[in-house]
């Protein structure tokens, strides 16, 4: 069985927390006033990757604050992922330009694959934008994109996300089987 270390980051009030819960089947209360994470939260749960041939995975969801504060422990929470999600709400014009610093601390510095990527543009209800081509850096503009709107299209996003579980589980299987052949050979 696969162990998946996956990061939400991104910048704060995007929704990471709401989508973090959303994906775990975490019941936390729904609405009220906004919280900020303190540094990260973790949620475990089993999940059947897309493409997995009938595989479990225990997914750790690290559910990563937006507050530069905590700039000094994100080396700590970058060890051992398998894969980063940056969330934004596309609604925020500055969140465009903040996810390009995201991509650089979180992605750029690992050793991950694009398909261990995955950008969330997160509509919030009553959300104006679109779902149609954000204009976003040609770094962030190869990775794919979902945009989620739990309100309307929940089971969508959580197939998206199993897709992309799936792309990281073979991303990870793939490095062990090159990593055994390398000490047998």
């Amino acid at each position: 069985m696969f162990k998946a270390k996956i990061l939400f980051v991104g910048p704060t009030e995007s929704g990471k927390t709401v989508l973090a819960n959303f994906l775990s089947d975490t019941t936390e209360n729904v609405g009220g006033e906004y919280r900020p994470t303190q540094g990260a939260r973790i949620l475990e749960f089993e999940s059947q990757p897309e493409g997995s041939d009938d595989k479990t995975c225990d997914v750790e969801l690290w559910d990563c604050s937006g507050d530069f504060k905590f700039e000094s422990c994100w080396p700590a929470l970058m060890k051992d992922c398998c894969g980063v999600v940056i969330i934004f709400n596309p609604d925020v014009p500055s969140h465009l330009t903040e996810i390009e610093t995201w991509h650089s601390m979180f992605i750029s510095t690992q050793s991950l694959l694009d398909s261990q990527c995955l950008l969330i543009a997160h509509h919030k209800p009553g959300s104006e934008i679109e779902d149609g081509r954000l204009p976003l850096a040609p770094n962030l503009s190869k990775l794919p994109l979902i945009h989620s709107h739990l309100e309307e299209e929940a089971d969508d996003l959580r197939h998206a996300f199993y897709r992309y579980l799936g792309n990281v589980v073979k991303a990870m299987s793939e490095s062990r089987e090159r990593e055994e052949m390398s000490i047998i050979t």
